[in-house]
This record gives structure tokens, C-alpha cells and sequence, in this order.
């Protein structure tokens, strides 16, 4: 299947100034399966050293520092050649081996023709505690997430819709035919989500039996992996506020909401134990007074969203049954998550771990709130997300009288169309302003493209 990291990892390997890579995901986001699909078009051999598997090889990396040493000894092991630029040599589950990661800084400095990927589960937590001086300056980072909607496309051999819609020009007509196509697909999307194994098993058999088993098994390796977090009580806490999340996608996060019987820090300290796991990526509330955003965000406010749709419907309990038919209370909080989860994995380039933000106004009587805020360049632009065809757009009027923005966008079902000029009345302080601004506002399934279409609107403009 095609994954956008797969360009990037291509380019990697050609880069003359490239380092040893440290690819970053939660399990079972497919980082195994790009190693070895470049591994098989790039290299002519290729020595994978799974730590979960061969934990015994650890010793290698203890007994020397020196990367010709420990590569003569990984050839002979595995009966591979170690070539420099021929060789992929790739560590895998890289966290239970912290000597390994250690051993990168070696590399870098004395072999560094040689192509070496390192991947993990848990990585965060290894790198935190990492015993050993981190190889800083002397690696690179790339973060692998679940399958796109663009991505589903793509598996679901639906290349010509994949390939149409980054090439959209904000204002000219859209085909309905293409954009009711594309929303039965987002329907799919929605609730066979994108593990990879999931959508591998959806697109060739159509099983939606086996796509809910294959949910409920990545689920309970997560709840496995509690185990190496702490006492039972602890892991019990980590399941709730997992189910806590997966529920409530876009809701500002109270911790009484959690659990009214536990302490705020003890259910804070889980919720950054499973945004390090990766399974959950908390959005932070931010001021907007400027950029960067994560300069004005407030640590203590925040919303978060689920590693995964499919994931988090599974959780909620939801029957796949017929999709088209599955209606649900919390559309809105669907489009949240969906909206949240393709930012994350497409708005920035892989090098880059992507931090969200909101922005919420608490005024009595006049409360407003921005679901996301994109920094662009060095603008920022508030972002609404709606569940169907219309809705009152009071909340981005609110923000764009107080920030003077020009450009604000809204996701939502209906056709994509772009309104210039847009004027509005606004309410502050007892007096009403009149605000002018333009608006873009595209169907849900183009969230992944947002950036190619803005530069598109740009061109445009120009």
C-alpha cells in the first residue's frame, strides 16, 4: 500500500547529507512495513535486528562503540554483507535496546555512508529516560501516523480522485458526482479508520467482522503495553481515560469528567503518559496573539484527539455493520477527530512532530471557540468544523472581529466554494461591529490537501 512516507524515505536515502533516521509512530502504524518495502526497492541487502525478537544481539552494541566492529558481527549473525550504500541496516523496536540508540552518535561520526533506520513502539518513553548521552545533532527524526483519507484512496484503488483533489482551484466549479463519491468514501473512512492492517483486510475482502476483530486486537496490544507502565490501579486509570478520549473527540478535557474520584495530577500524568505513547495527541488552547502558537498555548487547557477514527469508534462501542447506514450522536465530534487526525499526519513534512492548537473565548453570555488554529507562514489562520451542509458561523465572526483576519476556512459536507468579501455583524462588549472577511470552505475529505489548496488560493490571488 502507498504511504506518504514512503517519498520522503526515498529522498532520504539520497541525501548526501543525511544522518541515522529515528522513525516515530505508535504500534501498528505501518513504520515495519515502509522500512522494508524501501529496504526491497532501494538496497541490495538488507539486515532488520528486531530487538523484540533477537534481545540477545543488545550485548553486541554494549561490548563496543565501534560501528565496523558491531557490523562484522551483525554480517556473520544474519549471513548478510554490510555494504555502505548497498546495505540497509535497520533496528527495530529500537526501545528496548538504549545502547542502540546510543550507537547512532557512532555511526553518524564514523560510518556515516552507511544507511541505518532505527524504529520504535514506545520511543518516547526510551528517548526521555535514555541512560546514555543522546546522539543529539547526530540523528534525524520522521513521524510515521495511521493511514490518510488520501491514503485510503489509494488502497481503495481510487487513484484518479487522490490525484484530482490537491490540483483544486478554490472558486471553480466541483463536480457533484465526484464530491457525493468522495463523501461515501469518507463515510468508510470514518469507521474502518487507518491502521493499515484494517484497511488491508476492508479492501480485500470487505469484511467488516474481521476489520472490527483487527480493531479490538490493536486495542488490547495498547492496553498490553500498560503493563510496563505501573501498578494495576495505574493501568486501569490508563484504559479509562483511553475510553475517556476515544468518546469525547474536541471536548475541552476536565479531569472531574474523567474521574471525579481520582486526583487532577494523577489523571494529568496518564494523559501525558499516552500522548508520549502516541495513542492520544492533546490540542492545546492558545491565545492566537501571535506566532509561533505553542508560544501563547496554555499547558493546562486542552482538548485531544485520538490516535486513530476507526480506533476510537471502536471503543465507543459502534457495530460495523452497513456504514452507509450507521448514524451516530456525535457527527460533529466524528468531523473533530477526522479533521484533527489528517492535520496532524499532512499539515506539516514527516521531519516535523505537529502540535495543535484551539482558541476559546470565555465571556459570559458570548463564549466562542475555533476548533483548530493553522500557523501559516506567519499567519494564522482559524479553522471551523462542521458536521453537515450549514451551520452558524458565530464563533470564527467573533474571532476574525477581534484578531482582524482575512482569510478564515470552514470544513464542513457541502461543495467547496470560496466567498470574498464576506461581511458579517458582530456583538462585543454591547456594541456591534461590522466585519469583512473571506471565506473558504471545502468539504471534510479535502483537510488533507488543505495546504496545496491555499497555495493554490495564493497563486490565485497573486
Amino acid at each position: 500500500m502507498y504511504r506518504l512516507i514512503d517519498d520522503y524515505l526515498e529522498n532520504w536515502t539520497v541525501n548526501p547529507h543525511r544522518k541515522p533516521l529515528i522513525l516515530r509512530g505508535a504500534r501498528q502504524t505501518g513504520k515495519t512495513y515502509a522500512v522494508k518495502k524501501l529496504a526491497g526497492k532501494k538496497f541490495k541487502y538488507f539486515i532488520h535486528l528486531n530487538f523484540e525478537r533477537y534481545p540477545e544481539l543488545t550485548e553486541l552494541f554494549v561490548s563496543s562503540k565501534d560501528p565496523q566492529h558491531i557490523n562484522r558481527s551483525l554480517s556473520a549473525y544474519f549471513s548478510v554483507p554490510v555494504i555502505p550504500g548497498e546495505t540497509l541496516l535497520f533496528l527495530d523496536e529500537v526501545q528496548n535496546s538504549p545502547e542502540a540508540i546510543a550507537a547512532l552518535w557512532h555511526y553518524y561520526e564514523e560510518l556515516p555512508e552507511l544507511h541505518v533506520i532505527a524504529a520504535g513502539s514506545l520511543l518516547d518513553f526510551t528517548l526521555n529516560k535514555l541512560p546514555y548521552s543522546m546522539p543529539v545533532g547526530r540523528v534525524e527524526f520522521a513521524y510515521m501516523y495511521p493511514m490518510t483519507f488520501v491514503e485510503f484512496l489509494y488502497a481503495m484503488e481510487e487513484k484518479g480522485l487522490a490525484d484530482y483533489l490537491p490540483n483544486y482551484w478554490p472558486g471553480t466549479p466541483f463536480p457533484a458526482a465526484l464530491h457525493k463519491k468522495l463523501l461515501d468514501l469518507l463515510r468508510y473512512y470514518y469507521f474502518v479508520g487507518g491502521m493499515p492492517e484494517a484497511v488491508k483486510t476492508f479492501v480485500r475482502d470487505g469484511d467488516l467482522q474481521a476489520v472490527e476483530k483487527i480493531q479490538e486486537n490493536i486495542i488490547t496490544s495498547f492496553q498490553y503495553d500498560f503493563a510496563k507502565y505501573g501498578t494495576k490501579k495505574q493501568q486501569q486509570l490508563l484504559r479509562e481515560v483511553m475510553r475517556f478520549i476515544a468518546r469525547n473527540p474536541g471536548k475541552e478535557i476536565t479531569y472531574a469528567k474523567i474521574n471525579p474520584h481520582e486526583h487532577s495530577k494523577v489523571i494529568k500524568s496518564a494523559l501525558y503518559k499516552l500522548e508520549m505513547s502516541r495513542i492520544i495527541h492533546l490540542v492545546r488552547k492558545t491565545s492566537a496573539a501571535g506566532i509561533p502558537l505553542e508560544q501563547y498555548a496554555d499547558e493546562d487547557k486542552f482538548k485531544a484527539v485520538f490516535l486513530d477514527i476507526g480506533l476510537a469508534n471502536r471503543l465507543t462501542g459502534i457495530r460495523l455493520t452497513d456504514l452507509t447506514e450507521i448514524i451516530t450522536e456525535g457527527e460533529g465530534a466524528l468531523a473533530e477527530q477526522f479533521a484533527g487526525q489528517e492535520l496532524i499526519a499532512t499539515w506539516n513534512p514527516p521531519y516535523i512532530d505537529t502540535k495543535l492548537y484551539y482558541w476559546k473565548r470565555d465571556v459570559k453570555n458570548s463564549n466562542a471557540e475555533i476548533d483548530y488554529l493553522l500557523q501559516w507562514g506567519n499567519e494564522v489562520l482559524p479553522l471551523e468544523i462542521k458536521a453537515g451542509k450549514a451551520g452558524r458561523l458565530r464563533s470564527l465572526h467573533v474571532f476574525m472581529a477581534l484578531y482582524h483576519k482575512g482569510l478564515g476556512i470552514r470544513l464542513y459536507t457541502g461543495l467547496p466554494r470560496f466567498d470574498r468579501n464576506l461581511q458579517a455583524s458582530v456583538r462585543l462588549k454591547n456594541t456591534s461591529r461590522r466585519i469583512t472577511y473571506d471565506l473558504l470552505s471545502l468539504p471534510q475529505y479535502f483537510t488533507g490537501f488543505l495546504k496545496n489548496i491555499l497555495e493554490n488560493l495564493r497563486k490565485k490571488s497573486a
